[in-house]
């Protein structure tokens, strides 16, 4: 299970006064302290750089013509496909950068070639091929008469693949961000940031923004052509740079601004009239309105990313994204929605085995976690290694061996590049020396995603062992790697024992960092614009982080799945209020990836993010961390006694002196009538007794919590499943809709023994849709398969039966118990 988090607080030092007037310019609302500290703390300490990181129209871009030989070459040999009008292929990549950027050279080049008859696109299938070139798509574009070929954030390693297309009278200019070569390869260009020193503006451009300077060039060196302005591109820029996670610094940061306004400005139109309805469709399906960096890296990132996650083939994205048929488009968005919708639903199945997985393993022995499963869907593998290492402290290697038994007949592993294919945004896969893949063609291999943490260069410590390795490729943070499966206890052990000499005495904890300290009363809309003038943010400028202290949760509820054209989408967001001291309000949050449940008992401190959610129009905290606070009364070992009044089993007019109802004015107590099935029901309630025990000002009032319910007459089993079916059928008859606590009343169970419920149901040929609130039922009777509809009534009347048992269990239990085990506060 993951260790204990290590909270540390980022080192405040305070800004001079000028300093903070200076950023009070930009903050009329508030005193600008809190932003003049975070500024100050990142770097920012003179009004040169101050105004130039806030206000992108006073900053200076650099030049295309920055890169210098390279740049002119590329001009000149579009000039000449331009002259002789020659046909040209894009080659880019399927994820999010690498889709952005094909899009913006199918519609920055586009400008000067003729789209589908003298420029092509092509993106390779994830699941089939891999990133960069390979040589059967080289024969595919040289059978269309494609003469060169424009990467976009891929190809600076390709030397094989280059030196092919060279062959067949192909040239090829390779603009890209990635790992650069030994040596120069035989392109007509190469455009790649990393020639430039790290200290260069131009230094951390991504694939989409590097595609943008090229046509930049191409603007400026055939000027007079084009139909629309370059900026019209920006949008699409910004969506790449955010979504491919690069620091957001120099040029980069200037794009991402410029372009979020774009965003913004396209969205507000009506979608007959916008320059990208697929842009705007996929931002109303995500409920975004695209002014707020995170619409673009919890929104449209994740869900053009998904598309090649799930299908393979993302191609359709680039038109997805630049074309102006507002019907296609919505086409297009909605299959991009459904992928995604998929992906989630995948990866909380995969990080679930892999949680699994992880309760069998010593993580104080384990400085490397490789778990590898033949039913692992490669394309998510990447997303869970990601969550799993910031939850342990560890880098995290996931492997799949599914499909493995085909790969020695042409199978996944045997692309057409002979690449590996689960690398992620950043990952070029490169061929070590002695990979010997003649020999390993007919193996069994296992391919996966890497994802580190705690400055762990992972690209290194992968590397070290790659006379294991089949094929791996990647960056300090994350890697894609395959290898042959017998190969794995070895590669396990190995890169282990490498991890643990390298750090020596130093224990690898999960590390939560805190840039601000501030309270509730300081939450809500002046905070959020001081914070706003950090946007937008990304590497080498995280989102702040607020530690807030002594704080309690009330109000909690949590969701676990969500509809979408009648696919069922596991997933689960607990939302809630929070409190503290410093205010009589309370603030709203929520935690996503867990249960209402988790939040702890009494006072606690807690991580989060501020943000203002545009769907709900409200400032809203988002939990990144929370633990007990020292002085919480369960850990003081308060005793609980006093708050647990038992009036269990009596007759009406003895429960009658029972406390006020929670809904009282005086607010003096809660009282649970129902009988509960299950302890973490009573944890809820003692929760919500501990929470109004200080919601004002802290002072104890020693609420009660009263436990009220009767000893239960259930019905048989038998005779409920009856009534269930009755009511559905009388439900569809009359195509009545019923609210989910309707039927829980009509027949007296929980609402997870209903869910059993419904699905036998299902066998029996009803339909169960919602609508808004309701459920709607609907009989076709079919001719189910006898043996499962069985099986599936025996597993609602077990439900029932083990139900009832609790109940009367609960009926029954000494007080003492409910007290010791209610109060209990699991770590």
């Amino acid at each position: 299970m993951p260790e204990q988090q290590q909270w540390t607080i980022t080192a405040t030092e305070q800004p001079p006064e000028w300093f903070i007037q200076a950023v009070k310019q930009y903050t009329p609302a508030s005193n600008g302290l809190y932003a003049a500290q975070l500024l100050w703390q990142r770097g920012i300490k003179d009004r040169q750089q101050l105004t130039a990181f806030i206000n992108y129209k006073v900053y200076q871009p650099a030049s295309p013509f920055e890169f210098g030989q390279e740049i002119h070459l590329a001009i000149a040999r579009l000039q000449q496909a331009y002259n002789t009008k020659e046909k040209i292929a894009i080659w880019g990549d399927f994820d999010a950068d690498g889709i952005t950027a094909t899009s913006v050279l199918w519609d920055g080049l586009g400008q000067f070639f003729a789209q589908n008859t003298q420029l092509v696109y092509y993106i390779p299938n994830r699941l089939k091929e891999s990133h960069g070139l390979n040589n059967q798509g080289i024969d595919n574009l040289a059978k269309e008469g494609c003469k060169l070929i424009v990467t976009c954030d891929t190809g600076s390693t390709n030397v094989e693949e280059i030196i092919y297309a060279k062959q067949l009278s192909i040239d090829v200019i390779v603009t890209d961000h990635h790992t650069l070569p030994a040596e120069r390869p035989p392109v007509a260009a190469i455009i790649n940031p990393r020639y430039f020193p790290k200290e260069h503006q131009l230094f951390n451009l991504s694939g989409v923004a590097v595609a943008y300077k090229l046509v930049e060039a191409v603007y400026q060196s055939l000027p007079n052509v084009a139909k629309y302005p370059l900026e019209d591109l920006l949008d699409l820029v910004a969506v790449g740079l955010i979504a491919d996670l690069v620091q957001l610094s120099g040029d980069c940061r200037y794009l991402a601004q410029m372009g979020i306004q774009r965003l913004q400005e396209d969205f507000k139109q009506p979608a007959a009239a916008r320059r990208r309805p697929g842009v705007g469709r996929l931002l109303e399906l995500c409920q975004k309105s695209g002014d707020r960096p995170t619409d673009i890296s919890f929104g449209l990132g994740p869900r053009i990313n998904a598309v090649s996650r799930i299908q393979g083939d993302a191609s359709f994205c680039v038109e997805l994204l630049t074309s102006r048929d507002v019907k296609r488009c919505n086409e297009l968005a909605e299959v991009t929605e459904l992928a995604n919708a998929r992906r989630k639903s995948l990866q909380k199945d995969v990080q679930a085995q892999v949680a699994q997985k992880l309760t069998q393993l010593d993580l104080s022995t384990t400085s490397v976690i490789v778990l590898e499963d033949a039913q692992w869907p490669a394309g998510v593998l990447g997303l869970v290694a990601g969550q799993i290492a910031q939850e342990t402290g560890r880098p995290t290697i996931l492997l799949s061996t599914e499909g493995a038994g085909e790969q020695g007949a042409g199978g996944r592993e045997q692309g057409a590049g002979g690449e590996i294919t689960s690398l992620s945004s950043s990952e070029r896969a490169e061929r070590p020396a002695n990979a010997n893949s003649t020999q390993h063609s007919a193996l069994v291999l296992a391919r996966g995603s890497a994802r580190s943490v705690n400055s762990v260069d992972l690209y290194q410590l992968v590397k070290e062992q790659a006379h294991l390795l089949h094929r791996f490729g990647g960056h300090p943070f994350a890697a894609g790697l395959s290898l042959l499966v017998e190969n794995i206890p070895l590669f396990t052990a190995a890169i282990n024992q490498q991890l643990r000499q390298s750090l020596g005495s130093t224990t690898l904890t999960p590390t939560v960092q805190a840039d601000l300290t501030v309270t509730v009363a300081d939450l809500g809309k002046e905070l959020f614009l001081e914070l706003k003038l950090l946007e937008p943010c990304g590497m080498g400028n995280p989102v702040p982080k607020l530690l807030i202290q002594n704080c309690w949760f009330e109000n909690s509820w949590h969701r676990n799945q969500q509809d979408w054209q009648g696919k069922k989408v596991q997933y689960i967001k607990a939302e809630f209020d929070i409190r503290d001291d410093s205010s009589r309000s309370a603030f709203p949050g929520l935690w996503w990836g867990h249960y209402k449940d988790e939040l702890p008992i009494g006072r606690c401190d807690c991580i989060a993010e501020l943000d203002y959610n545009t769907f709900k129009k409200r400032y809203e905290i988002r939990l990144i961390a929370v633990r007990s606070s020292a002085n919480s009364a369960l850990n003081t070992q308060l005793s609980l006694t006093p708050y647990i009044l038992d009036l269990r089993n009596q007759e009406h007019s003895a429960r009658a002196k029972r406390p006020a109802s929670a809904n009282s004015t005086q607010h003096s107590g809660l009282i649970i009538e129902d009988c509960p099935t299950n302890w973490d029901d009573l944890r809820m309630w003692l929760r919500r007794c501990l929470a109004i025990s200080r919601s004002t000002s802290g002072v104890e009032n020693q609420q009660q919590l009263a436990i009220a319910w009767s000893k239960p007459n259930h019905q048989p089993p038998n005779q409920i499943w009856l009534t269930l079916v009755g009511i559905a059928k009388y439900l569809s008859r009359t195509n009545q809709l019923v609210t989910r606590g309707q039927l829980l009343e009509k027949i007296g169970i929980s609402n997870q023994t209903l869910l059993v419920g419904i699905k036998a149901l299902k066998y029996l040929g009803f339909t169960v849709q919602r609508q808004d609130r309701s459920l709607q039922f609907t009989w076709n009777p079919n001719d189910s398969v006898e043996n499962l509809a069985d099986e599936a009534v025996a597993r609602f009347l077990a439900a029932v039966r083990e139900e009832q048992f609790q109940q009367q269990y609960f009926a029954e239990v000494p007080l003492s118990t409910i007290v010791a085990i209610a109060s209990y506060d699991s770590k």
